[in-house]
């Protein structure tokens, strides 16, 4: 595969993945990996302690370029800023240096481990990701990486555990207040069909 090819290949990945992760609510972070590989890792919380990265590298060592897509569990250390992480996914790569014992573009499953450290804007990561290709390419690739990624678009803070509690007893006050309401109303409606029957039976009895 030429270098045109293959830039227009990262170059649409980009655009799609990033009006994709636009349009969500969580954490992205975006930014630049060095290592075995250089290129573009992209970063979208979709739980608490869990995310989705993208990472579209390219190799320094030869004429390689892969895709990866992991799903990352992430475990605080010492605060909320900093943490390690461990994950897994798949891979898919283009290679323009095919031999007869290696014919064809690699696919395989990446696994992951990394400690990242958030200051600010910026995350500062490094990881270990040793990639097990299940067709083409070597059977078994290491690779790590630095990367350092901005956040583009953050999560809303949550609601203290304070006043969550508080607007659960808001809610169970109004819920009894209500209650309280149609009771009061069902007496006055109890009280005036009572005082009908009553009537009833006094004209009856008189007439």
């Amino acid at each position: 595969m030429n270098t045109f090819k293959k830039t227009g290949i990262l170059l649409c990945l980009v655009a799609f993945t990033t009006l994709q992760l636009s349009a969500q609510s969580y954490n992205t972070a975006v930014g630049l990996r060095l290592g075995t590989d250089w290129g573009l890792t992209i970063q979208q919380r979709v739980a608490k302690f869990t995310t989705v990265e993208a990472i579209i590298q390219q190799s320094f060592g030869k004429d390689e370029t892969s895709v990866s897509l992991l799903l990352e569990q992430h475990k605080r250390l010492i605060s909320k800023r900093f943490n390690f992480y461990i994950g897994a996914g798949i891979q898919k790569g283009w290679s323009g240096e095919l031999d007869s014992l290696n014919e064809g573009d690699p696919f395989g499953i990446p696994l992951i481990a990394g400690a990242e450290f958030t200051i600010n804007k910026l995350v500062l990561s490094y990881d270990f990701k040793p990639v097990i290709n299940v067709l083409g390419g070597s059977p078994f690739v290491v690779q790590s990486g630095l990367s350092l990624r901005y956040v583009f678009w953050s999560r809303p803070k949550e609601t203290p555990i304070k006043d969550k509690f508080g607007n659960m007893k808001e809610k169970r006050a109004e819920k009894k207040a209500e209650k309280e309401k149609q009771r009061e109303k069902d007496r006055k409606q109890k009280e005036r069909d009572e005082r009908k029957k009553n009537r009833k039976k006094l004209f009856g009895g008189g007439s």
